[in-house]
């Protein structure tokens, strides 16, 4: 008798491990905004393995067309004539505006997801 309880913790254990194997080795969700996985591949159109050529024509031209846009329609009044004659060869002054104006869309737009995340969570 002793011989079968023996057997049977055995096997109780054994079930009992490979239940706790299985709880470990399954993916859990994410439970807040921050902790989410954010792939920037996602967000932009890039080429595998020519991401740091992709990113980096991004971070170089994206705020530098932002700012002659931002001077074009603001400080020029969407004149042509007028936005010549600014003087838009300095090209670190153009973008560092441009730079401004896509971080600061950036994070009202990131604040606008976290206003908009949903955890799945009943509180």
């Amino acid at each position: 008798m002793d011989c079968n309880r023996d057997i049977n913790n055995s096997r109780n254990n054994n079930m009992y491990y490979n239940q706790m194997k299985r709880q470990n080795s399954v993916k859990k969700k994410n439970k807040s905004f921050a902790n989410q996985e954010v792939k920037p591949s996602d967000i932009v159109f890039v080429i595998d393995g020519f991401e740091a050529y992709f990113y980096t024509f991004y971070f170089i031209s994206v705020p530098y067309m932002t700012g002659v846009l931002f001077l074009f329609l603001a400080i020029a009044g969407g004149d042509f004539g007028s936005l010549v004659i600014l003087d838009l060869t300095a090209f670190f002054i153009v973008w560092a505006i441009g730079y401004e104006i896509v971080a600061t869309v950036s994070l009202i737009w990131i604040f606008v997801l976290f206003l908009k995340y949903d955890d799945g969570m009943d509180y």
